[in-house]
């Protein structure tokens, strides 16, 4: 009868929130961590073995045996397992590069559309509490996090912007920072302002 259930295996997870890096291990029957964040029976999950990290903190980390993390808070996870996909459950989907801002973090990586259809409308179906990117990288110049690269984060859809596709631009460009008319060298102090 319980064949086909998976026995429970503990899972190492980070757990970044809008403060905090939360590390811990969940026990959990799911394989990739967007299915133990999506599927969560309730609003939270509980970590054992954890440490809580503030970021900006000169204060040594929090280490608890439990705790309880609202999933609302949570930006993003990251595993610290690799995990295949099973070749049985796959469905086809493209892999689109995607810039996600979810402040105070950026994020670069592939998020997985379904095929054959508009950008627009492929963003459109994008769906779940929290979606996959995959080849992502990390970082936050606001909380003086390093960019950090993994093989797949889990994005708190509520709490992003999804930008595909993306490219980075002057938002200075055609405006004059200084007075009206200010020449290219009195706006950026250079050498002949005085």
């Amino acid at each position: 009868m319980f064949q086909g259930l998976a026995a429970e295996s503990p899972v190492s997870v980070t757990l970044y929130t809008d403060s905090y890096v939360v590390r811990g291990t969940l026990a959990t029957r799911q394989r990739r961590l967007t299915d133990i964040l999506n599927l969560a029976e309730h609003g939270f999950i509980v970590l054992t073995a954890v440490t809580l990290d503030e970021f900006g903190s000169r204060t040594s980390a929090i280490e608890s045996e439990y705790a309880q993390v609202n999933l609302g808070a949570v930006l993003f996870g990251v595993s610290d397992e690799p995990v295949e996909p099973l070749p049985e459950l796959r469905m086809p989907k493209v892999a689109e590069q995607a810039l996600i801002s979810i402040p105070p973090f950026r994020i670069v990586g592939h998020i997985h559309l379904l095929p054959e259809r508009d950008l627009g409308d492929a963003l459109d179906e994008l769906t779940g509490t929290f979606v996959p990117v995959t080849d992502a990288t990390y970082w936050s110049e606001t909380v003086g996090e390093p960019r950090t690269s993994v093989r797949a984060v889990a994005v708190n859809h509520a709490r992003a912007q999804i930008l595909a596709p993306h490219r980075e631009v002057d938002p200075w460009v055609g405006l004059a920072r200084g007075g009206e008319g200010a020449a290219p060298d009195q706006r950026s102090g250079g050498a002949d302002a005085g």
